[in-house]
């Protein structure tokens, strides 16, 4: 069964006219080299950072997030955070919407992703995702036990996971029910009296006069046609990252009660931000 989310069809993204392309070779090659800077400070950095800290890792997490706010200016996409991230030992949970959410979350926390495992073997993805530390798991109920280990590892050490309770992105639109299995390892025995979750919200802002769902990626879009689009877009709209108080495992009854606890406040952030970019964006027609 495919865990795509196949909503209403996508907006023509289209790249077309001298400026456009003028705008995708100069945003493209920019966010090149920042990317490939970061990762020239990152890795010999990581070969120290490795032997004496282990997977605390106190520096190059900090170069991930900088390469990751210095993209979102060079693309020209406005980013704000609101609330603080959490200081102690847990995860975070937010709602998918985008390939663009890697770089948004990235530039407000200090994170590692969670990622299925398919990701690892993708071209070029792949290995930036490696590179930053992402942990990959497979999507199987007999690797349960597998998966409880890697993050117990992960987020004793103080690592913080960032995971997406959809399984997939979305049009930017709507926040898709929470499926639970991820949030079963926070109740393992190590974890559950020691652990938070905080939910976090992202939510994107169109350009003045572009569809609302210009940033949202779903369903059979092509990844390359949609970035494309993106570094020609004559001016961009913003996103806003939102951060919620966390929910202390301990707190709550199971994994169900966790997912929905999220999901309420995710869902309802979600909205009430939409709506409220609606009406600020109608005010300045």
């Amino acid at each position: 069964m495919s865990m795509t989310w196949d909503g209403a069809p996508p907006p023509e993204h289209v790249a077309r006219g001298l400026r456009a392309t003028l705008r995708i070779v100069w945003r493209g090659l920019g966010i090149i080299l920042i990317i490939l800077t970061g990762l020239a400070l990152l890795l010999p950095l990581r070969l120290i950072e490795g032997p004496l800290f282990g997977l605390r890792r106190p520096w190059t997490p900090w170069i991930t997030q900088i390469v990751c706010r210095t993209s979102l200016r060079w693309l020209g996409l406005a980013y704000r955070r609101t609330g603080k991230p959490m200081t102690g030992q847990g995860a975070i949970v937010a709602n998918h919407s985008s390939w663009l959410d890697i770089f948004a979350l990235n530039a407000a926390d200090r994170i590692y992703f969670v990622s299925k495992s398919e990701v690892a073997g993708w071209p070029g993805i792949g290995a930036l995702a490696r590179a930053t530390g992402t942990l990959f798991i497979a999507r199987d109920r007999r690797a349960a036990k597998v998966q409880t280990a890697l993050f117990e590892e992960r987020l004793l050490a103080g690592q913080r996971l960032l995971f997406f309770p959809e399984g997939t992105s979305t049009d930017g639109l709507r926040v898709l029910p929470f499926k639970t299995t991820l949030f079963a390892s926070f109740f393992a025995d190590a974890l559950r009296p020691r652990m938070s979750v905080q939910p976090v919200t992202v939510v994107y802002h169109a350009p003045k006069g572009r569809d609302p769902r210009t940033y949202g990626w779903w369903g059979e879009m092509e990844f390359g046609t949609h970035l494309l689009a993106t570094l020609a877009l004559p001016r961009h709209g913003h996103v806003e990252v939102i951060y919620h108080p966390a929910i202390a495992v301990s707190d709550v009854a199971d994994r169900k009660a966790l997912a929905a606890a999220a999901e309420v406040v995710v869902r309802g952030s979600h909205s009430l931000a939409a709506d409220e970019g609606r009406v600020n964006s109608n005010s300045e027609i």
